[in-house]
């Protein structure tokens, strides 16, 4: 009798408490509407005329940073359609870290680049501190031209993951100097001071040029630049969001492609990070996060574009967590208008979606950990498993 009136006193106070949470819960996150204006024309496929190969030459990989399946609706309501809707295939990631039911970007970041799970922070190492070898190492490693591009800095977690090894994200400077030992064909971001006004006094950009990159600080200074090794750092930190920095992201795809696509024709991999739709997650800010998903969108339809005529290329977009637990309540997509809420100002440890396009497509369908992702790359570049580390 004492246990049953225990238990029915434990019930009590746990219904007490998740009730007062609840309503505080409600208190903390209201609900946000928007409108979305000046939006972008969605491509249109005719399937009946396109043949991939089965296997790809090219891969690009884009990861909406903090994006969910709300981030995408909220997207796809607000332009009235997306051009991630015309890829046919699609799949679920389950994104946990080593040690943590919610991961962070560069754990996130560092599974979707080495296959390997890590903890919270990790820049391209294992739970012990061990270098692990990223996708873009490995296409480096196997004659491939490689590249980067991101609306962070591009020594923030999710460009650094595939590039640097360090056992904190926040390194900048040592992520920054880890370029230098690579042979990276392009890289376009933001985190300029990390490479110039270092506390150790070296300056990267000139040891950049003495390996032979054209160094830029916008976009369009290096319009005329096709071949070669190119490095853009285009601000000194982050880059400003979507509403002030204008077509930054779509014409460094384009240029990134560009250029990876005339290197010596063993094929390239390319990552491209809409890095802020994160950021608006944090913010709870639904605006800023359905503009930062609709910027990423307009670039991602230079690839496809790409990978339409190249008949060679697999296009792949993901996410390495969702950020705010987004819902989409209401919305008008012939207005643009979109009602939503949020339960959290971090990240929440739900599935992410996977869209891909292109050769070798069809293995991203179905549910499975964020690890696979980097496996199917690896086994669809053909890549020798001996190489492994």
């Amino acid at each position: 009798m004492r246990n049953f009136k225990t238990a029915f006193v434990a019930l009590l106070v746990l219904v007490c408490f998740t009730a007062n949470a609840q309503e505080d819960y409600k208190d903390l996150h209201a609900k946000y509407e928007y409108t979305i204006e000046n939006t972008h024309e969605v491509l249109t496929i005719n399937y009946d005329d396109i043949r991939f190969k089965k296997r790809p030459k090219n891969i690009i990989l884009f990861i909406g940073d903090g994006m969910g399946v709300s981030q995408v609706f909220g997207g796809i309501t607000a332009n009235n359609g997306l051009n991630m809707e015309l890829m046919p295939y699609v799949g679920f990631s389950k994104t946990q870290s080593a040690d943590n039911y919610v991961t962070d970007s560069a754990a996130g970041g560092t599974a979707l680049s080495t296959g390997t799970r890590t903890y919270n922070g990790a820049i391209g190492v294992d739970v012990n501190g061990e270098n692990l070898t990223t996708i873009l190492e490995y296409s480096e490693r196997n004659g491939k031209a490689t590249g980067l591009v991101s609306t962070s800095a591009i020594t923030h977690a999710t460009p650094a993951s595939f590039i640097a090894h360090q056992p904190k994200r926040s390194m900048y400077e040592e992520i920054a100097a880890d370029f230098l030992n690579t042979d990276i064909d392009v890289f376009i971001g933001g985190g300029a001071d990390f490479f110039t006004k270092r506390t150790d006094g070296r300056n990267l950009v000139l040891e950049l040029n003495q390996k032979g990159y054209r160094v830029g600080y916008n976009v369009e200074e290096v319009d005329e630049f096709t071949s070669g090794k190119l490095a853009v750092l285009t601000a000194v930190g982050h880059n400003a969001g979507y509403r002030d920095r204008g077509e930054m992201l779509t014409k460094s795809t384009a240029k990134a492609i560009e250029v990876l696509d005339n290197a010596d024709g063993k094929g390239f991999f390319l990552m491209v990070e809409g890095s802020q739709i994160d950021w608006g997650g944090h913010q709870n800010d639904a605006s800023y996060v359905t503009g930062e998903v609709l910027d990423m969108d307009k670039a991602l339809a230079e690839a496809l574009k790409f990978a339409m005529e190249d008949r060679r290329t697999l296009v792949i977009v993901t996410a390495d967590h969702e950020t705010g637990g987004m819902s989409v309540l209401n919305g008008d997509p012939k207005k643009g208008h979109v009602k939503t809420a949020f339960t959290t100002g971090d990240h929440s440890p739900v599935m992410v979606p996977v869209f891909a396009f292109g050769a070798g497509a069809e293995q991203f369908s179905g549910v499975y950990n964020n690890t696979e992702i980097f496996e199917k790359m690896y086994k669809l570049f053909k890549f020798k498993e001996a190489d492994k580390d």
